[in-house]
């Protein structure tokens, strides 16, 4: 049966991924892509080379992050995190937050960890500022 969660159910399924759906909106169609991410104080945080994802982004800053928790075809949950994009443009949150990401995920490619460490500005670091979250689960 499928049930809607709380708001805090829902953090919960955020909370306990490392791997999301990013949506938004590029030139009037819908653009989803996997994104590697971190929890802190509301905000998703995540980081990405220039690209179309980018674009999308600071033209249509509305975005979300779904994460699921698949344990069966008949027991899952599923969450999705609404937001604003935003950069990370400070030097200091820049690079804390990119040492968390690579801290959280160790394993990014050689080109990934190394811009991330040396803090190139090719490496974008972006949050989406929550504002609401859903869920639903099947039991």
């Amino acid at each position: 049966m499928t049930k809607a969660l709380n708001e805090s159910q829902a953090w919960a399924v955020i909370n306990a991924g490392r791997m999301g759906h990013l949506g938004c909106v590029d030139q009037e169609e819908p653009y989803v892509v996997p994104i590697n991410y971190l929890v802190a104080d509301g905000r998703i945080y995540s980081h990405s080379l220039p690209g179309r994802k980018i674009n999308a982004l600071r033209n249509h800053t509305r975005a979300c992050l779904q994460v699921d928790q698949i344990l069966s075809d008949f027991r899952w949950q599923s969450a999705i995190a609404f937001g604003d994009y935003e950069e990370v443009i400070d030097d200091l949150d820049r690079t804390a937050i990119l040492r968390q990401l690579l801290d959280r995920f160790p394993e990014l490619t050689p080109v990934e960890s190394h811009l991330a460490r040396e803090g190139t500005w090719d490496v974008i670091v972006f949050c989406l500022r929550i504002d609401h979250v859903t869920g639903v689960a099947e039991e």
